[in-house]
């Protein structure tokens, strides 16, 4: 019997290359792999659906899903992670603690983002600071002119400004047209090099990692998303890519946890992984959905609140009915 064929875009990570290179593979599928940048990934996706199988943006997806609009499904597989706290940028001269934002000019390069509303979120839920309470600042990062992904219907009381035309958030940071920053990727090279900007928190690993001990949230920034009339022909499927994408993503951590010669070009990896896993536990990347269960609900309440999701989504609402629950032996 002909396998299926699909293609999948996903980033390329250690927790992915196993499925790329062969090490890995999924049941029933010939696979076109593709490495992509996030941003070619998740536009194309929202705007023409051009991928089978697609990492997501976990905050694009929701915005489609509670809508009812999305082509995809969303698996609990969460190929990418991050704490937040490194994404917020601020003048320094003028912002000295996360409570001198209120009723400042922060810029994002698009209001819906994952990274940003988790960057939201700790701000409201550590600090005050409402999504209502600040004025957004939309513009690329490197590049002028860069649009929204999704058409937002937003409340009345997030105030949003479209940057100057021509103009980037990182020539505003720069100059100081705006008093802050968050994205997934840092202002350009010129606002780096400025003295007056800098991380909000002096240091945003301790507080993430306090961050953590108080919330037990790590926060996920992608899925993976299957299209919706693929899982409605093939019901084995969205299970069957949960199983491969775990997969791969063990064979990255026994590599990751292989000291003989470390597989990471950077210095004092055996300590961080032994750090990560004191704080986090052994699976402290983990997939599927009772183990994320805080993380989830966090992030549910928070995309809400900012305006974003239609409707305040459950948990089951979210992923395909069969990635719920898994065999055991």
């Amino acid at each position: 019997m002909a396998k299926l064929q699909l293609s999948v875009a996903m980033g390329d990570y250690d927790r992915t290359r196993a499925l790329y290179d062969g090490r890995v593979l999924i049941d029933g599928v010939d696979p076109v792999y593709m490495f992509l940048n996030p941003e070619e990934m998740f536009f194309r996706a929202m705007r023409s659906q051009d991928f089978d199988v697609c990492e997501l943006s976990f905050s694009s997806y929701l915005v489609k899903h509670s809508r009812a609009e999305s082509p995809y499904i969303a698996l609990p597989v969460f190929l990418s992670r991050a704490f937040r706290h490194t994404s917020i940028y601020v003048r320094k001269d003028r912002v000295a603690r996360p409570q001198d934002l209120k009723g400042r000019r922060i810029g994002v390069p698009e209001y819906q983002l994952t990274a940003i509303v988790w960057a939201r979120a700790l701000l409201q839920s550590e600090f005050g600071i409402r999504a209502e309470d600040v004025v957004w600042v939309r513009g690329g990062i490197e590049t002028p002119g860069r649009p929204e992904k999704i058409k937002l219907q937003l409340p009345a009381d997030i105030r949003i400004e479209q940057a100057p035309a021509g103009e980037t958030i990182s020539a505003m940071l720069d100059r100081g047209d705006i008093d802050g920053f968050i994205a997934p990727r840092t202002p350009a090279l010129a606002a780096m090099a400025n003295p007056n900007v800098g991380w909000l928190f002096d240091d945003p690993t301790a507080e993430a990692k306090a961050y953590y001990q108080r919330t037990k949230v790590f926060p996920i920034m992608h899925v993976l998303g299957l299209r919706q009339e693929l899982a409605r022909a093939h019901p084995w499927l969205p299970a069957t890519l949960v199983k491969a994408f775990t997969q791969s993503k063990s064979v990255a951590l026994q590599m990751l946890s292989d000291t003989s010669a470390t597989k990471v070009t950077l210095p004092f990896v055996e300590e961080q992984l032994k750090s990560a896993r004191e704080l986090m536990g052994q699976d402290f990347w983990s997939y599927g959905v009772d183990s994320n269960r805080e993380t989830l609900e966090t992030f549910l309440d928070a995309h809400y609140a900012q305006g974003l999701s239609a409707s305040r989504m459950r948990i089951d609402q979210l992923f395909h009915p069969a990635t719920y629950e898994s065999y055991s032996i």
